[in-house]
């Protein structure tokens, strides 16, 4: 009987406006409930929040200026604007004051979601898997190093769905700092390089259809921009 040679997919690798800097994708990990004012649109109660981490596949990436087809299984398709941390170190137990050393870089990013089976998920106390680790549920713009922007504390987070401003708030309203989220979330699991951390959305979160083009912003960066095709 002839040997079997299964091989997975390649590793997707994230665009670096440094030209010659590759940077291969470990894994994509989530922080959920990190602006005061999407926890209220949500139906929660800031005042009990702590870090939620959920986590994407590698799979899940798109580069910016893509169209995707709108995903299967949901009637409800939501942009979600966010900063993404890009690691080039890692650690386990990492101290706060000394998180940022292991940035690689910041980029723009947009964590679509089937809010419907999220809801759903909800109700039921079941995973978000298939509400937020679906094909091309992460779109990220291109990784701008520390060298280039420094580390970034404060600027808009906005997403706007063919023009229209849906989402509107600034980094300095993270509950939790970019600091804070590596330095708790190495205590759950170690980090990597190419570990990616999208850290959250503001509110305003809403629907994408058939044929929008959504753009997501940080202040600084390049944008993470996704077309779903008609």
């Amino acid at each position: 009987m002839a040997a079997v040679d299964i091989r997975p997919p390649a590793v997707p690798t994230l665009t670096s406006t440094k030209a010659d800097d590759t940077i291969g994708i470990h894994r994509i990990l989530c922080v959920g409930k990190n602006y005061n004012a999407h926890v209220v649109e949500m139906g929660g109660d800031p005042k009990t929040n702590t870090p939620i981490f959920f986590l994407k596949p590698p799979s899940c990436y798109v580069p910016s200026g893509a169209t995707i087809p709108y995903p299967s299984q949901t009637d409800d398709l939501h942009h979600e604007a966010e900063l993404v941390v890009v690691m080039k170190t890692g650690g386990k137990d990492i101290a706060e004051d000394e998180a940022l050393s292991h940035v690689y870089g910041y980029a723009s990013g947009n964590d679509l979601t089937r809010r419907d089976l999220q809801n759903l998920a909800k109700e039921k106390r079941w995973p978000w898997d298939m509400s937020k680790g679906f094909d091309n549920s992460a779109v990220i713009g291109a990784v701008h190093p520390v060298e280039e922007v420094g580390h970034l504390s404060s600027g808009f987070v906005r997403a706007d769905v063919d023009g229209e401003t849906r989402q509107d708030s600034d980094l300095t309203k993270l509950i939790w700092s970019v600091p804070e989220i590596i330095s708790i979330l190495s205590t759950y699991v170690e980090l990597h390089p190419g570990d990616v951390i999208m850290t959250g959305t503001p509110s305003g979160v809403g629907p994408i259809a058939k044929g929008q083009t959504c753009t997501c912003e940080i202040e600084g960066l390049s944008p993470a921009v996704v077309t779903i095709s008609a």
